[in-house]
């Protein structure tokens, strides 16, 4: 799996907002890369469900409280890396 990368939507943001996009972006996605990373090490059994909420809790853990409060991720895309952390765990090929 390629590293999740988080992208604003600019239409969405405030001025403020779009000002610190790249920076904003950077510090959102090396959290969820984090988180990701963080999950699928200590992933064991969990469902999808699980893994995806997981994810972000762990990401909003690892963000500023002000911006893991603003946070609101696309859910399918947060679904999708569970779905791949869920699939490379129950892969018989996987090294440990």
């Amino acid at each position: 799996m390629s590293e999740p990368h988080v992208t604003l939507d600019p239409s969405a943001l405030s001025p403020v907002e779009q000002k610190l996009r790249g920076p904003l972006e950077e510090q959102l996605s090396s959290a969820l890369q984090a988180a990701t990373t963080k999950v699928e090490q200590h992933y064991s059994g969990e469902n999808v469900e699980q893994v995806t909420s997981e994810l972000l809790d762990r990401t909003k853990a690892g963000l500023h409280p002000d911006i893991a409060a603003g946070f609101q991720p696309d859910k399918a895309q947060l679904h999708q890396v569970a779905e791949v952390i869920v699939a490379r765990s129950d892969s018989p090929t996987q090294a440990n």
